[in-house]
């Protein structure tokens, strides 16, 4: 077995076959199956001198700089992390996707690994079939700078050496080397929030080992940050341009002194004004970012290295809190501020020398962090796009530039005044909340009788109740008040608990839950899993009183807003949160009745 020793302790070693998640963007997952490997002795690699790459820098070849480039990635099944390996991916796939990127003169691709299954396949798609498509190689890294278990980042150095391996193997071949323009080595693995954490130096020992060996340029992926001051010197010293991740659309999302901007542009009038302010803004942001790392690498007397954004892009859809900002049109509007800004910088210069538009197609796999496609998993065109494709495979042929989303701060109710908030009950004197329907997950999971008579309704509560029978999905079951009218809300904020009366001899665990807003109008959802004895609950066919305080619900959501309410009220059994097996098709039924809040 080959090890890998330097002086900044990266030593790889050890046989391993696993699948390794890679990440790509804000905690996105690639794979890449890493098998052991024999025979061989040791390799070892020099100290970095200092300045390798910058005193003699490898040119960007001149396709790279011309082409228009966007990352990709095949997936179009696997839907989590898990599912990757199991994935079979036809070349067939892999073409159809090179012909429509070319139809839309995407020219330069971005992938993120050297395993078979994506880059090489790739690769021989692109070769074999003649196809004008040019590719940066990535290697992916895995992170060990706090793993706790020795055996454990033996495994990862061993796993890294392989796959620097097969990327310098996949460099060099004659068959592919007019395709790979660079080599990438690593991605995200130095900025603070990565998964996959590797010491500069470390980092520094990994791109001098590849570039000692390939011919092309070479560089490491990172969020700008990273490549802002302080710069890693010993990463900078064997790169021949920086590669740097901005993401405004995130920033959004994990707002901070230092990536703040101003995307609600309140001082605008509500409207299509605000929509294209909030855009103006963002691309205003990413020249900041830019700047920053422009100006970290002047300062340390490397004007002369190049910069390429290597991952930038809008969400077409909400995967997450995105509220007024991932939408198709504004999608649009961000692409094209930048590709006028990256035609700009190839005529003035002083922008970056090329723009990596994240990405190519949704995939599914990547659950909230999906919808950054120019195309859905299922190869329709978005908006942003469609002018180059034809109708027959846009995503939707009925938006136009007037739908682009902007924020509209959610209205905060007056407390609501009753002493209790009442969803359904027919006890003397109960007073019902009109306005909400009661709805199944999928539509189908939880059929309800409004009105059993066949046993006795709650105490103290009418004449009956309500008798749910499970007919489950996979996944298991649920059912929901949802408003009639889309972003109703209540205050409910002066209110203490969420209660409901319940018989049944169901099984296990269930799940009682809620949602709210939040200021910047994302949504937020709570579940709190109840079995025998917790909150009054039980599963004897007695009736029992349950009563959950909103701070269990804020203890496992501390984003829940209650002045924004939306949904009051969830009962569930989603099995792989109560313990069950998937598809375990309970259909015991539950009478509830007396459902609503309390002071």
């Amino acid at each position: 077995m080959r090890a890998l020793s330097t002086t900044s302790s990266v030593r790889l070693g050890g046989p391993m076959s696993f699948l390794q998640p890679v990440r790509a963007g804000l905690a996105v997952l690639l794979t890449a199956l890493l098998t052991a490997c024999g025979g061989g002795g040791e390799i070892t690699v020099d100290p970095p001198a200092s300045a390798v790459s910058v005193s003699n820098p490898r040119p960007l070849p001149a396709e790279y700089l011309a082409r228009q480039a966007v990352a990709y990635g095949p997936y179009r099944t696997a839907t989590s992390a898990s599912d990757l390996a199991n994935e079979v991916i036809p070349p067939g796939n892999i073409r159809q996707d090179m012909e429509l990127l070319i139809q839309g003169n995407f020219r330069l691709i971005r992938v993120f690994d050297s395993g078979d299954k994506v880059a090489r396949q790739t690769l021989d798609v692109i070769v074999d079939n003649g196809l004008d498509m040019k590719m940066q190689l990535g290697a992916f890294m895995g992170g060990f700078k706090f793993e706790p278990n020795p055996n454990r980042v033996e495994d990862i150095k061993a796993a890294n050496l392989l796959e620097l391996d097969r990327a310098i193997a996949l460099a060099n071949d004659p068959k592919y080397r007019d395709v790979i323009l660079t080599v990438s080595v690593g991605n995200e693995n130095i900025v603070d929030f990565s998964a996959d954490r590797i010491d500069p130096a470390d980092m520094a020992v990994y791109i001098k080992y590849v570039r000692d060996r390939v011919s092309q340029p070479v560089t490491t992926d990172d969020n700008f940050q990273v490549f802002s001051n302080p710069l890693p010197r010993a990463v900078v010293d064997q790169i021949d341009f920086a590669a740097i991740h901005a993401y405004p659309a995130i920033d959004t999302e994990f707002p901070s002194s230092l990536l703040y901007w101003d995307w609600k542009q309140l001082g605008v009038a509500a409207g299509p004004a605000r929509a294209t302010a909030m855009m103006d803004a963002s691309i205003v942001e990413l020249k900041k970012q830019f700047q920053a790392t422009r100006t970290a690498l002047d300062s340390a007397g490397l004007s002369r290295m190049p910069i390429v954004i290597t991952e930038t892009g809008w969400k077409a859809r909400i995967t997450g809190d995105q509220a007024f900002r991932a939408h198709p049109v504004n999608q649009k509007m961000y692409f094209q501020r930048l590709e006028t800004w990256r035609q700009e910088s190839r005529v003035s210069g002083n922008g970056p020398v090329n723009i990596f538009y994240f990405e190519a197609f949704d995939e599914p796999w990547k659950l909230s962090d999906d919808g950054w496609g120019l195309f859905n998993r299922d190869r329709q065109a978005r908006y942003v796009i469609q002018n180059l494709y034809p109708q027959a495979i846009w995503e939707n042929a009925s938006l136009t530039d007037a739908d682009a989303v902007y924020f509209v701060p959610p209205t905060i109710n007056p407390d609501f005044a009753a002493n209790a908030f009442t969803l359904y009950s027919d006890a003397p004197g109960a007073s019902l909340v009109a306005g909400y329907n009661l709805d199944a997950f999928d539509g189908f999971t939880a059929p309800r009788n409004l009105a059993d008579t066949t046993i006795s309704a709650a105490p103290g509560d009418g004449t009956v109740s309500m008798r749910i029978t499970p007919t489950p999905a996979g996944y298991g079951w649920g059912l929901l008040y949802n408003p009639q009218t889309g972003g109703t809300t209540q205050n409910l904020s002066a209110f203490s608990a969420v209660s409901v009366w319940m018989n049944t001899t169901y099984p296990g665990r269930i799940e009682i839950g809620l949602s709210t807003l939040d200021v910047d109008g994302n949504g937020h959802e709570a579940f709190v899993q109840i079995g025998n004895g917790d909150y009054g609950y039980c599963n004897t066919g007695a009736w029992c009183r349950v009563s959950i305080p909103l701070q269990a619900f804020r203890a496992v959501n501390p984003r829940l807003d209650f002045r924004l309410v939306v949904n009051p009220f969830y009962i569930a059994d989603r099995y792989s949160f109560t313990g069950k097996a998937s598809g375990s098709n309970i259909r015991v039924p539950l009478n509830i009745d007396g459902i609503g809040w309390t002071r």
